[in-house]
């Protein structure tokens, strides 16, 4: 058996079917071997090295309703924030200090030109602030052309918008069924922030209830055929404050979730040896060792939180998100050590761009 799994993993590309058998692995030696290919994969393309993201979670006043959200719209046990600019700044200024290399700007999903102009003068704000050594990634949502346009002339590099899951019909029961919340819309955001020069990744929630390994597989695939450059992806976790808890019995058991986040991880390392993968909080969360695990199978990005601490609490999109209540200085600390652990390195002071996006605009 294990003689036909290392057949198969040594294929650069997979089937649906292929995939679908390598998701269904048993836990233990056949999880163990596709685990190690991926790290093997990710030694031998990108390296053992991993970059940091330093995440802002700028505000979590959001416009939609997506039943799995804590920060949903209408979920009103929300206590809603915006950060400062000198919070803003200041955050910046500590990962610029600490050779970081890169931002997340992370906030609820809206449209407004008020909005529009809040994230366009925050770029600039930060590169001025930063001599422009900082690459910076949004995740903002849904926009139109002009604002994406916009937001990448002032300065932001990439642009990660989840799809969530590629399956049309989970899509929308996870989400209302009405013009804010449109499959199609999601997919042409994709195109449009390809079409504007942005890195774009993309990423799906793993073990939504009703989710089936050929979901899966199907997000593995759809990754490929949109030629994305980053991937940020991880298991679903229940928050108490949505609609979709109450489907919390019907779910995988969270070390199956657990497991399938870091196939997921490996296999699509497999499938794009060039891309960034985030090793998500979300993983962690199910896991204390969750993030270095995530490595191990084919992560090379990590996304320390430097919200101020005060607000983090309000940022949840699901419970138990861990290190709520960590300084940015300590939890930095404990990252360098934690990642060198592992045989990786942290390559500090670069932007870490995806190898797959620069291999792709240098032909």
């Amino acid at each position: 058996m294990n003689a036909a799994l290392i057949q198969l993993l040594s294929k650069t590309a997979h089937s649906r079917e292929e995939l679908i058998r390598l998701l269904s692995a048993e836990p233990g030696n056949e999880t163990d071997i596709i685990l190690q290919k991926g790290l093997e994969v990710k030694a031998a393309h990108p390296g053992r090295k991993v970059y940091l993201r330093g995440l802002i979670e700028l505000s979590n006043r959001c416009a939609k309703n997506c039943y799995y959200c804590g920060i949903r719209g209408g979920n009103r046990k929300v206590e809603r924030y915006t950060l400062s600019d000198r919070e803003v700044l200041n955050a910046a200024g500590f990962a610029w200090h600490e050779g970081f290399g890169s931002l997340v700007i992370q906030t609820g999903e809206r449209k407004s030109k008020a909005f529009s102009l809040h994230i366009e003068r925050m770029l600039k704000a930060i590169h001025q602030a930063t001599n422009n050594e900082l690459t910076i990634t949004l995740s903002c949502g849904e926009q139109s052309a002009e604002t994406y346009r916009r937001w990448r002339e002032a300065g932001a590099h990439r642009y990660l918008l989840r799809i969530e899951t590629t399956n049309r019909e989970l899509f929308y029961q996870i989400h209302p069924r009405n013009r804010n919340h449109d499959f199609d819309i999601r997919l042409q955001s994709l195109d449009l922030l390809r079409q504007e020069g942005y890195q774009v990744g993309t990423g799906v929630m793993i073990g939504l209830p009703g989710q089936t390994l050929a979901d899966l597989a199907d997000d593995l695939l759809f990754f490929k055929s949109q030629d994305i450059d980053m991937v940020g992806m991880g298991p679903y976790i229940e928050h108490v404050d949505t609609p979709m808890y109450p489907l919390r019995t019907k779910l995988w058991p969270a070390a199956e979730r657990f497991q399938r986040g870091l196939l997921m991880i490996a296999l699509l390392r497999l499938q794009m040896p060039w891309i960034n993968i985030a090793a998500s909080t979300a993983l962690e969360t199910l896991d204390p060792l969750g993030r270095q695990k995530g490595i191990l199978a084919g992560a090379n990005v990590v996304m320390p939180n430097l919200t101020p601490v005060v607000d983090r609490k309000k940022y949840q999109l699901y419970d138990n998100k861990p290190n709520l209540d960590k300084d940015a200085s300590l939890s930095t600390v404990t990252l360098n050590k934690v990642i060198s652990a592992i045989g990786e390195t942290i390559n500090l002071h670069q932007a870490g761009d995806s190898l797959h996006f620069l291999n792709r605009t240098r032909k």
